[in-house]
C-alpha cells in the first residue's frame, strides 16, 4: 500500500507540474524544453521526483553585426566564389571600357592608363566586404589580381596579343611594359589582401596611396607640373602636393568606409595625425628618381612599413 500511495502522489505531483508550468509551452518547438519534459517522464517511471524546467533556462542567442556574421562552410564558399566572379567581371569590364575609349581616341593613352590605375585599386578595396568572414576569404579576393597578373604575363611575353590592353595600361604601348608597373601593381593588390585584409588599416592605406595618391599625382603633374622638383626634373611640385592630398583623402575615405561597416575601430584624431605623416613620407618616396625601383613597388612598400610603425605606437 505504501508503494502504491507513493506512486499515486508522484503521479499527482507530475500532473500538477505539467499542468501548471509546461502547458503554456506545450506547442514550443524548442528541443531543450521537449528534452526536459521527456526526462521528467523517465524520472517518474523510475519512481524519482521530476524536476520543473525554468522558463529562462535556454540562453538567448547572441546577435552579431552583419560584417561579422557567422556563415557555414558551404555558404562561405559559395559567397566567396560568387564575389570573386563578380569582381573579376567588374574589373574586366572596367579595363575593357578604357580599352575602347583609348582605341577610339576618345581619351589620351596616358590619362586612360592612370584612370585604370586609380579606379582598379579603389574598386578592389571597396569590394572586400562582399566576401565572407571565413579564413579563406582573403585568398579568394587575392585570386582576382593574381588572375589579372597572369593575363599581363601572357600578353607581356607576347604569347597572345591584345593591342587595346597594351595601349590602355602602358606608357609607350609596348607589350613588355606589362611585365613592369602593371604587374607590380596587381601583385601589391594581392599582397595587401592576403597579409592585411579588412581588419588592418595598413593594407588599406598602402593601396590607397598607390592607387589614389600616385595615380592623381601623375595626372596633376602632367597638367600643372611646370615647376620641377630640384632633385628630380621628371617630377613636379604639383604632382607631389597632389600625391600628399589625394593619398591622404583616399586613405581616409577607405578607413572611414571599413570603420562604418564595423571592421575597424579607430580614434580619428590620432588616425588623421598618423595619416598626415604617412602621406608625407609616401609623397617624398614618390618624388624620388624611379630608375632603380618602380613607384608601384616603392610607394606601397614604404607606406606599408610606415603605416605599420605608426599604427603600432
Amino acid at each position: 500500500m505504501r508503494c502504491s500511495l507513493n506512486a499515486c502522489l508522484g503521479y499527482v505531483q507530475l500532473t500538477h507540474s505539467v499542468t501548471s508550468i509546461d502547458t503554456p509551452q506545450l506547442w514550443s518547438r524548442n528541443p531543450c524544453q521537449r528534452h526536459h519534459r521527456n526526462s521528467n517522464l523517465t524520472l517518474f517511471i523510475f519512481g524519482k521526483k521530476p524536476t520543473v524546467p525554468h522558463l529562462l533556462s535556454v540562453p538567448p542567442t547572441k546577435t552579431m553585426n552583419p560584417p561579422h556574421a557567422v556563415v557555414s562552410g558551404d555558404g562561405a564558399f559559395l559567397q566567396d566564389a560568387g564575389a570573386t566572379a563578380l569582381i573579376l567581371a567588374g574589373g574586366y569590364g572596367l579595363v575593357s571600357a578604357f580599352d575602347y575609349l583609348t582605341h577610339n581616341s576618345i581619351i589620351p593613352q596616358n590619362l586612360s592608363r592612370k584612370l585604370v590605375h586609380i579606379l582598379s585599386g579603389i574598386f578592389f578595396m571597396v569590394s572586400w566586404p562582399l566576401f565572407s568572414t571565413s579564413m579563406g576569404a582573403r585568398y579568394f579576393a587575392s585570386f582576382v589580381p593574381l588572375a589579372n597578373g597572369l593575363r599581363l604575363v601572357i600578353y607581356g611575353l607576347s604569347l597572345a596579343t591584345n593591342k587595346g590592353l597594351v595601349k590602355s595600361v602602358t606608357r609607350e604601348g609596348k607589350p613588355e611594359e606589362l611585365l613592369q608597373g602593371p604587374l607590380y601593381y596587381v601583385l601589391m593588390l594581392a599582397l595587401c589582401a592576403v597579409v592585411f585584409w579588412r581588419e588592418s588599416p595598413v593594407g588599406l592605406i598602402s593601396l590607397a596611396m598607390m592607387s589614389g595618391g600616385d595615380g592623381v599625382a601623375d595626372i596633376m603633374g602632367r597638367k600643372f607640373g611646370t615647376v620641377k622638383i630640384p632633385y628630380n626634373k621628371n617630377k613636379s611640385w604639383a604632382g607631389s602636393i597632389s600625391m600628399f592630398v589625394f593619398g591622404f583623402l583616399t586613405s581616409l575615405a577607405m578607413l572611414y568606409y571599413f570603420s562604418s561597416l564595423g571592421y575597424l575601430q579607430l580614434d580619428w584624431t590620432s588616425t588623421i595625425e598618423r595619416l598626415a605623416v604617412i602621406s608625407f613620407i609616401a609623397s617624398v618616396v614618390e618624388s624620388l628618381p624611379s630608375r632603380l625601383i618602380d613607384d608601384n613597388l616603392s610607394v606601397p612598400l614604404v607606406t606599408m612599413i610606415t603605416a605599420y610603425v605608426c599604427f603600432s605606437l
